[in-house]
């Protein structure tokens, strides 16, 4: 046998097992993390269509909560886990592309994790207190120019999405608003409830049945299109705010080093989970819209949603941990 012949007989036994590790996979539960606690929409969302992927599988599927940070410690969990396909996790929008230009965290999201899929996307809804005067998004932006520093946007806390996209609505309209934070999204909406403050960017789900009681009045959606669950909220892109977008989003990925024919399979079965009427019409009753995307396209959607929050937060000059 010559030398090339020798190399590439080399070469072929080297990716045999890879080759047989990925049609046989999988040939044993795979643990799907969910970074934080039970009942929210990122595990509402992991069960649902991590029940249909297992079906698909025939494998068992164990959803594994690990809450923390703001999904960061979970995260951080499949960033280390060993890149052989049976350790993943559906997490948000916060903690691949905001928590690591917040605060220090132990991976980096384009190095240390590989991206499955995109899964899920839920607009914020700008809505402002029953005091407040303003009726849409003109009157509003002329309210806050006509008194800047006395109105104030609720949050869910530094640096979540509420906040950012606070932030990103002051620099846009160039107005002057001041950020009120809370710990979590209930405290934030009791005192908005009760004029406190007056206006903040929530998930449409969470805010839709105050709006419908006509407790809070809309004035514009974060989304690319209206909501079938609002049709008469105009986007803020209708309202000549295109760069505007706020849309919390929840993402499948894997360890960075997982062979991609398995990274494959897994986009596969994740889309084909996705497909399925009953998973499609559970979680919009959630609020949320599915979209199945390739490994390729999300990595680019992820990369650009960092560069688009670690904009906001230099340029309205948050105060980060890092």
């Amino acid at each position: 046998m010559t030398s090339c012949g020798r190399l590439l007989a080399g070469l072929l036994l080297l990716l045999a097992p890879i080759t047989a590790s990925a049609q046989d996979y999988p040939a044993k539960p795979i643990r799907l993390i969910v970074p934080f606690p039970a009942g929210g929409p990122n595990d509402i969302i992991a069960r649902v269509v991590g029940q249909k992927m297992s079906e698909l599988f025939k494998q068992t599927i164990i959803v594994d909560n690990r809450g923390g940070q703001g999904g960061v410690l979970g995260t951080d969990a499949v960033a280390k886990a060993a890149p052989d396909g049976y350790t993943i996790a559906i997490t948000s929008a916060g903690a691949l592309a905001i928590s690591p230009s917040m605060e220090k965290v132990a991976y980096d999201t384009l190095k240390d994790l590989a991206p499955v899929t995109l899964v899920a996307t839920v607009p914020e809804m700008l809505v402002v207190a029953g005091n407040v005067p303003a009726k849409n998004m003109s009157e509003l932006v002329a309210l806050a120019k006509a008194q800047p520093g006395k109105l104030n946007f609720a949050s869910t806390g530094p640096g979540g999405l509420p906040h950012l996209a606070g932030e990103l609505f002051r620099l846009t309209a160039k107005i002057d608003i001041v950020h009120v934070p809370y710990r979590g999204a209930a405290p934030a909406m009791n005192d908005l409830l009760g004029q406190q403050v007056q206006m903040t960017f929530l998930d449409l789900p969470v805010i839709l049945p105050q709006i419908k009681a006509g407790a809070l009045r809309p004035i514009a959606l974060g989304g690319r299109v209206r909501a079938p669950t609002a049709p008469d909220v105009p986007t803020t892109a209708e309202v000549g705010m295109p760069d505007l977008i706020i849309e919390n989003w929840y993402g499948m990925v894997a360890p960075a080093a997982t062979p991609p024919a398995i990274i494959a399979k897994l986009n596969r079965i994740a889309t084909e989970a996705m497909a399925d009427a009953a998973v499609k019409e559970k979680l919009a009753e959630q609020g949320l819209t599915m979209a199945p995307d390739t490994p390729e396209h999300f990595r680019d959607f992820i990369a650009a949603d960092i560069k688009k929050w670690a904009k906001v937060i230099k340029d309205a000059g948050v105060v980060t941990a890092k």
